[in-house]
């Protein structure tokens, strides 16, 4: 029996990413309340963490490096990290942690996980000192592209090329959005720049602060309408799927 090929978002920028019959999660959070933020939407469903063959990390900020979250998956998960995770990680217990560079790779299974660049400046509230990666996954002949938390940067378009697939933040956990992030319109000229087969938005409707759902809900349900509204223009190749947190599609 085939194992499938598909990605489940599970919330923020927590991906399930299922391929060449290996399990990898990106930056998970998985808790319901992560210090003032409240989680939106479904909870991770039960057994997702069960069977992963390793953690993908793209940068040490809370809302991507959650210690907790990371102690329920277990401490002797495999991670893959970005520079400066290994010596974070090991002094909180997790043996198993491979740091990769831009344009370092490692083997998980049957993927060839390697690193790419991103440009995220720290210095918020929920953000530890960190240098920012990307990761493409590639087993067979697929490939996918984690863009974890970035703004364009020059070289985004030389990721491009033979994408089945592009998981593109399009907002954050709040009201508005700094530097360092793609919003909905620049999020579309990323799709438009690495031109994936398709294209699906994350970080974004999961983690907002709390009881400001009531007064100002707007940012948990409209950047991802935006994101197929000025794809639509920019990236009329792309095939956009948008997945509320707990929905899966298929590589097909």
């Amino acid at each position: 029996m085939t194992a499938p090929e598909r990605v489940t978002y599970v919330g923020h920028a927590t991906v399930l990413v299922e391929l060449g019959g290996t399990r990898l999660l990106t930056d998970p959070v998985l808790r319901g309340r992560v210090g003032p933020l409240r989680r939106h939407g479904a909870a991770p469903a039960p057994g997702l963490t069960q069977g992963l063959d390793a953690v993908l990390i793209s940068h040490l900020h809370h809302d991507h490096a959650d210690l907790p979250s990371l102690r329920r998956i277990g401490r002797d998960v495999r991670v893959l990290a970005s520079p400066g995770g290994g010596e974070f990680l090991g002094r909180h217990g997790f043996a198993d942690v491979t740091e990769l560079a831009p344009g370092e790779s490692a083997r998980v299974g049957e993927v060839t996980v390697t690193a790419t660049e991103a440009w995220h400046p720290g210095g918020g509230r929920f953000e530890r000192e960190s240098r920012a990666v990307g990761f493409t996954l590639s087993a067979g002949h697929r490939r996918v592209y984690f863009a974890g938390d970035t703004d364009l940067f020059d070289d985004m378009g030389k990721l491009g090329g033979e994408l089945d697939l592009a998981l593109l933040p399009i907002w954050g956990w709040g009201t508005s959005i700094g530097e360092g992030h793609l919003d909905p319109e620049r999020a579309a000229q990323a799709a438009a720049l690495l031109s994936p087969r398709i294209a699906v938005p994350i970080h974004w409707g999961t983690l907002y602060p709390l009881g400001l759902a009531r007064l100002r809900p707007g940012p948990l349900s409209t950047p991802p309408r935006e994101f197929v509204a000025r794809a639509r223009d920019l990236a009329p190749q792309v095939e956009v799927r948008v997945l509320a947190p707990g929905e899966a599609t298929s590589l097909a």
